[in-house]
Formats: C-alpha cells, sequence, structure tokens
C-alpha cells in the first residue's frame, strides 16, 4: 500500500508526458452559408483535419457573423481571429498592394489575371509576412459587372447614381470621387438595407454574388462590360503560423492550394450560368460595347483610373511589376 502510494505520488510530480498539440483557427468570411465559397472553405478546413490526422481544425465563420472586412482586420491583429478569407477590400488594409488585382478595366480575361497573380504571388506573400500574415491561399469570386436601378451603357450613366463602396477603404473611394462618381461607403453586410432604402442605386458585384444573395432583384439591370475580377485570398496571422508545426503549415498550404485550383475551374463558368438564370427571372443585360462612343468613353475611363491609381492606391513598383506582366503576355497571346 505504502509502495503504490509513493508510485503515485512520484508519477504526479514528474512532469506531464505533453498531448499531441492540436490548432483550431478561426476563421471568418463574408461569403454566404451554402455559397461554393463557404462550402470551399469547409472541405479546406476538412483536407486539413485530414492531413493532420486530426489535429488541425478550421472554424468557419461565414456571411459575415464576425463583422466587416475591417472588422475581421482588427479582430486578427487583437488575436481574436487567427484567420479570415478576405476581398481585395480587405486585402488592401494589410498592404495597398493587393489593389493591383482589382483595378477597373485592367483584365480583359482571366488568363491574364492569373498571368499577372502568379507572377506577383511570392512578392505578395513576402510583403504580407513582413506585415504579420501568411497568405494560405488565393480565390476567385467571378468577375464584377454593375448592377443598377436604371439602365447604365455609358460612363456618364453611372455617375449620375449612388454607387456602393467598401466602407473603411478610403482611398478607393476619393479614387472614384475624383473621377466624378458618387460613392456611397458602406459595409458589405449593409448592402442589402441600402438598396432597399434607396440609400444606394447600384453595386459593383459578380453575377454569382448578385444572384446568391438575391441583389439582382433590387438592381434588375446589369452593365455586360466586366469591370474587375474578384479576387481575394485566405490569410492566418503569423503568431497563429509560427504556433504550428511544419506538418500543419505544409497541410494547410496544400489544402489552399487546392481551394485556389477549385475556384479557378468552377467559379467563371457558375458566372456564366448566374446571369442565365437571373435573365430568365428578370435581369436586364445592357451592351455597352455595341456603341462605339460608349466604348470609347469606358477605354477613356480605364486608362485615367490607372493613371491615377499608380502611387496613390497601389505602390509605384508593384503597378509598374503588373502592368509588364500583363502587356509580355498579351503580347505572348498575339503571337499565337
Amino acid at each position: 500500500m505504502i509502495r503504490r502510494l509513493m508510485t503515485t505520488l512520484l508519477l504526479l510530480a514528474l512532469p506531464a508526458t505533453p498531448a499531441a498539440a492540436r490548432t483550431t483557427l478561426k476563421l471568418a468570411t463574408l461569403a454566404p452559408d451554402g455559397s461554393v465559397w463557404q462550402t470551399g472553405l469547409m472541405e479546406m478546413g476538412e483536407q486539413w483535419k485530414q492531413a493532420t490526422g486530426g489535429e488541425g481544425t478550421l472554424r468557419v465563420y461565414s456571411g459575415g457573423v464576425a463583422g466587416d472586412e475591417p472588422d475581421m482586420v482588427r479582430k486578427m491583429r487583437t488575436g481574436q481571429l487567427q484567420a479570415a478569407t478576405l476581398t481585395i477590400s480587405g486585402l488592401a488594409q494589410l498592404d495597398s498592394a493587393f489593389a493591383v488585382f482589382s483595378m477597373p478595366l485592367f483584365y480583359d480575361s482571366y488568363d491574364e489575371l492569373w498571368a499577372v497573380v502568379d507572377a506577383l504571388d511570392p512578392l505578395m506573400r513576402q510583403r504580407l509576412e513582413e506585415r504579420g500574415f501568411v497568405l494560405v491561399g488565393w480565390g476567385v469570386g467571378g468577375w464584377v459587372h454593375f448592377f443598377t436601378k436604371t439602365p447604365v451603357t455609358r460612363v456618364d450613366d453611372l455617375k449620375k447614381l449612388k454607387i456602393f463602396a467598401s466602407a473603411g477603404d478610403d482611398r478607393w473611394v476619393q479614387l472614384w470621387k475624383n473621377r466624378g462618381f458618387n460613392p456611397v461607403p458602406l459595409a458589405m453586410t449593409d448592402i442589402q438595407t441600402g438598396l432597399e432604402t434607396g440609400l444606394i442605386d447600384g453595386i459593383p458585384t459578380t453575377p454569382l454574388a448578385a444572384l446568391s444573395l438575391q441583389w439582382f432583384r433590387q438592381v434588375p439591370y446589369m452593365l455586360d462590360t466586366g469591370i474587375t475580377p474578384l479576387i481575394g485570398a485566405t490569410v492566418v496571422t503569423k503568431a497563429a503560423w509560427e504556433r504550428m508545426s511544419d506538418g500543419e503549415r505544409k497541410a494547410l498550404l496544400d489544402a489552399g492550394t487546392s481551394l485556389d485550383r477549385r475556384l479557378r475551374s468552377e467559379v467563371p463558368g457558375q458566372d456564366k450560368a448566374a446571369i442565365v438564370e437571373m435573365k430568365k427571372r428578370g435581369l436586364t443585360v445592357t451592351d455597352a460595347l455595341d456603341d462605339p462612343e460608349a466604348r470609347q468613353g469606358w477605354q477613356r475611363e480605364s486608362k485615367a483610373l490607372a493613371d491615377y491609381m499608380r502611387e496613390k492606391a497601389v505602390p509605384a513598383e508593384i503597378f509598374d511589376r503588373a502592368v509588364a506582366v500583363r502587356d509580355a503576355f498579351r503580347a505572348e497571346q498575339q503571337k499565337k
């Protein structure tokens, strides 16, 4: 009896053998429940869990329950969240260089976009890490079009309307104002209310988002000219990253890459299907390209916006690198 008691006391006095470390990441996103992006994140989390033998857990807080993107960024910085899937609006709050991927009328196709993203990827990861974050994977949301309450064909048509702009990004708001537009800064979670109350007359969004969130019922006109791609990325705080094992990090990066590939493959087609579905339900698509004067107006506006954004919204070296990669890609395509 005494010997057994002494053995028990000795075991209690020894340092406990550490249990296998478990990593839980709380990730926030504006992607609504059931959307291709939310389900993709859930699958990414499941892939990570399987690859780590159940040691890595990703808790996804979707639909803006953790707040708008500025709230997500703030909560990551204070440790309330360890990760977020952000659009360029949110990423630009971490580093303005990310705005290079959403310059209006800068990209003509997904292929052009991916050429620039892939070329700039190492540099963007490095810049983000210097600011305390790790880029896990890219993601595409579709191609942004203007959805409005009244038809828009020419630039001047759009300048007459009150257009949603993401709150918290003053540089973008000022950019639009300086070009004669009428942006109304709102949280993305307030778009529906803004449309219903007349606070805004239009929104720049993707067809897939307009259908998923039923915004097109309030703004039943879509400009056929795509303005800019909607891309984003999943980021993890460096503090959380450094607490992971090497195996957990690699598995999470692999899962992020898998999600990126899936979205690149699936989203463009889903965007097209969304337009077809909305047209069945009353959406009218206005064609700016059939009008030569309208087309020239958009081209002039595109160049003016790009000239304004260099240095003011996007660091000059990042802007110039993107232009060089895009133009080289176009030149190669013309040779084919």
